[in-house]
């Protein structure tokens, strides 16, 4: 079974080939642009996206050694993400699977970070915790089964990945802020300062980063941070904000594995790239723990995370008639749309 992927939810162009659950190629084109305007702007991307999806779609039918009537079913991200950037993979997608006559699967993009943990050889076992962490979105899921989540905490504002973003525009480092901030800490002391935890009152296994990264900007402001600025000291904040980051994420995840008695945790989203992040989760190891990490290139947005999806959406429905493409729509809703996951 031979899947053609698309995602396009924000600021990477990315197409793939699958067949069944291998990937045979997966091409991104990052537009990086957006750094000189600070984050993405939606129109530009989407503009991007239009030029380039037909050439990156041909590139991996290439480098697959597919050729495109080949192709048993197509798969698009839907939902969530820039509503114009959206649009132009879905409907690109579409109209490839219109063409061919063959299914076509919308794939909610939080479900598709999900199952990036599954698109390696040695894969986690369900029931499992996922702490989906990226630029938008911050989520604890329980996985009860396929396609059978609960969601056991979100932020209740900034997510993961944007609190790296302003807190590095705060000082100066640039967009995007995650990984410079990761690089920059690994020569810094983490015990430099201590920047407060969250305490949220109701849901439990919820996360704010807003007062973290408030925090962050009054210790700037106290320390007159534009005149007293050294590689020292950038490294030391960096190193203690992201340590606040980490251990909020960890806590609650491990919280959640304690309670539910649940031992495998898979950890997905740009986020998880982060070097410190992955130390901190792999010492559960030490406890019994499994961990799963994704590799780098499946951490961002990526098609290959959307055609593994895609995959086990189709060999776990029970009515494959919902993904024939005379049942498209103009929304194209995934099966569980976000609120419901």
């Amino acid at each position: 079974m031979l899947i053609l992927a698309f995602e396009t939810s924000c600021d990477e162009t990315s197409v793939a080939v699958l067949n069944n659950g291998t990937i045979l190629s997966n091409v991104i084109l990052s537009q990086m642009f957006h750094s000189e305007f600070g984050g993405v702007v939606p129109e530009i991307a989407s503009r991007e996206h239009l030029s380039r999806i037909a050439q990156i779609t041909e590139e991996a039918l290439s480098a697959a050694k597919v050729k495109i009537k080949e192709i048993d079913i197509i798969a698009a991200t839907a939902q969530p993400g820039l509503i114009g950037a959206l649009l132009i993979g879905l409907n690109f997608a579409k109209s490839v699977a219109a063409t061919l006559n063959k299914p076509f699967i919308p794939v909610n993009h939080i479900h598709a970070h999900l199952y990036s943990a599954f698109i390696h050889e040695n894969k986690p076992s369900l029931p499992l915790l996922s702490l989906i962490v990226s630029g938008g979105h911050t989520l604890l899921v329980l996985v009860e089964d396929y396609f059978r989540h609960r969601i056991l905490g979100t932020t209740i504002d900034d997510a993961a990945g944007e609190a790296f973003d302003k807190v590095a525009k705060m000082m100066g480092l640039g967009y995007p802020g995650g990984p410079e901030i990761d690089k920059l800490s690994k020569s810094g002391n983490k015990d430099f300062y201590t920047f407060p935890k969250a305490k949220i009152k109701e849901g439990k296994y919820d996360f704010s980063f807003s007062g973290l990264k408030t925090s962050v900007l009054y210790y700037l402001r106290k320390i007159d941070f534009e005149n007293s600025k050294n590689d020292k000291l950038i490294a030391d904040i960096c190193a203690s904000f992201q340590t606040a980051v980490i251990e909020s994420l960890f806590s609650n995840t491990l919280k959640a594995a304690k309670e539910f008695g649940v031992n495998t945790i898979a950890i997905s989203g740009g986020v998880s790239a982060n070097s410190a992040l992955k130390r901190r989760f792999a010492s559960l190891r030490e406890k019994g723990y499994n961990i799963f990490i994704p590799e780098l290139k499946y951490t961002t947005d990526n098609a290959a995370m959307v055609g593994i999806t895609a995959y086990y959406e189709y060999i776990h429905s029970g009515d494959k008639t919902t993904f024939d493409r005379q049942s498209f729509n103009a929304v194209a809703k995934p099966r569980l749309d976000y609120g419901n996951f």
